[in-house]
């Protein structure tokens, strides 16, 4: 996409952090926490998601002279046990302890490399085009896939995958908003705001799955939830208001 018919003055430099980003953040860290959902399930790769914004805020205070405070704190705070209350279940399915190992050690690595990729490129977004910065980082993250995917030798087996008949309108529509919208408007939070502030609100999505999988899904909504949901949007709301 461009912005007007000029393209943006965008130093060498700065196009290789982005790529680096997006190499690091959407390549191996999604990756990664693919591996992780495989390894130990949903739920408990829900909860070791809540490290990012940990590893976001320390990564901002270390190398962006961020802080957070007092009320602020008191919003993650409120944010964090929101969203465990909303991903905790008593009764997991039973998987091999060496599992959960790697699967936490997957898991903590994509969360730890995200916020790696998005406080390296913060600067960048404030500072330079942000749908250039957005391409160039998804171009990063493109490229670092292919590139694996063909040292592994495994791309006529993606090509087989992608033969197969499925719903191409739903697989296409999702894929525009969850990879091209939302990530605009994840890496805008990260533009506009203070980045520690930014991955703390982007926390509350998981909530908001869960309630979109009770309203659009049918699925179970009990009171535990109910809580998680509100814990996690007074937070929100403390956020904004600080």
């Amino acid at each position: 996409m461009f912005e007007g018919f000029r393209l943006p003055d965008f130093p060498w430099p700065d196009v290789g952090i982005a790529l680096v980003s997006g190499y690091l953040g959407i390549a191996v860290a999604d990756t990664w926490y693919l591996r992780a959902l495989h390894l130990m399930g949903a739920s408990r790769t829900g909860i070791v998601a809540s490290l990012l914004s940990p590893f976001v805020i320390l990564l901002s205070v270390l190398f962006l002279g961020e802080s957070l405070r007092g009320w602020q704190l008191f919003g993650f705070a409120l944010v964090m046990a929101g969203i465990l209350l909303v991903t905790w279940r008593s009764k997991r399915r039973s998987i091999d302890a060496e599992q959960v190992r790697k699967g936490v050690f997957y898991g903590a690595g994509a969360m730890f490399l995200m916020a790696v990729g998005i406080v390296m490129v913060k600067e960048i977004l404030e500072t330079r085009s942000f749908l250039w910065t957005t391409e160039i980082r998804l171009a990063g993250g493109i490229a670092g896939m292919l590139i694996y995917t063909l040292l592994r030798g495994r791309l006529a087996e993606v090509g087989r995958h992608y033969a197969q008949p499925l719903p191409w309108k739903t697989i296409t529509l999702a894929s525009f908003l969850a990879a091209y919208v939302s990530m605009m408007m994840w890496l805008a939070g990260y533009k506009l705001i203070p980045a520690s502030e930014a991955s703390i609100l982007n926390e509350s999505a998981n909530a908001w799955i869960v309630f979109l999988a009770w309203l659009m899904l049918g699925e179970s909504l009990d009171s535990r939830k109910l809580v998680g949901l509100a814990l996690t949007s007074t937070g929100v709301v403390v956020m904004l208001l600080v």
